[in-house]
């Protein structure tokens, strides 16, 4: 209605900015873990991972998502895209230096 305010993000909004934020954290971390690591075998690799996804909390409510609402299934959604896209792209960088 044109009587209602608006109160925080839409949930479009909200979702374009946890998977945005999501995505390329897991890109920075895999180029991170590419440039601090000495291969594919140094665990720390998995710190920088773990790393990127519990700065991404605070980051995102600066952004102005409520992070308070987050259910479970929003944890394991930003746990997860940090992951896969810090996988393949550490991945992606390891194999080339091979070349």
């Amino acid at each position: 209605m044109a009587t209602d305010t608006v109160e925080g993000m839409s949930s479009h909004m909200r979702g374009l900015t946890v998977t945005t934020l999501s995505a390329l954290a897991g890109i920075g971390a895999g180029v991170a873990a590419n440039e601090i690591t000495a291969g594919a075998t140094d665990q720390l690799g998995i710190a920088v991972l773990i790393a990127a996804i519990v700065v991404q909390f605070p980051v995102l409510k600066v952004l102005g998502v409520d992070i308070d609402d987050f259910s479970t299934k929003d944890y394991l959604f930003v746990a997860f895209m940090t992951f896969s896209l810090w996988f393949i792209s550490w991945g992606i960088l390891l194999t080339t230096a091979t070349l």
